[in-house]
């Protein structure tokens, strides 16, 4: 399960650079959400791991479609279908 600790990272940390980049404090996007805004910290630190209901909320706050969400992380899967590598492909391209 150590690999999904640092998927939930990752994509706590997706959701904080979108944020930012929209110009919104955790305040401002867990109210735009109508989420709480210590629910927005624990997913950007990720702790908390968000329902895919939150996430199609996270994606509306920030005025994206899902796909967009996701677009830069990919997950490799052994032939198990174990997760076994969780990347943010935008950062490997610099």
């Amino acid at each position: 399960m150590e690999n999904t600790k640092n998927i939930t990272a990752q994509f706590g940390q997706r959701v904080r650079k979108l944020r930012l980049e929209a110009g919104l404090s955790q305040e401002g996007f867990a109210d735009k959400c109508g989420l709480d805004r210590t629910y927005i910290s624990g997913i950007e630190r990720g702790v908390r791991n968000p329902t895919l209901e939150v996430i199609a909320v996270i994606a509306v706050g920030l005025d994206l479609n899902l796909n967009d969400l996701f677009d830069s992380l990919t997950v490799t899967l052994n032939k198990n279908h174990d997760i076994i590598a969780y990347n943010d492909m935008k950062n490997q391209r610099k």
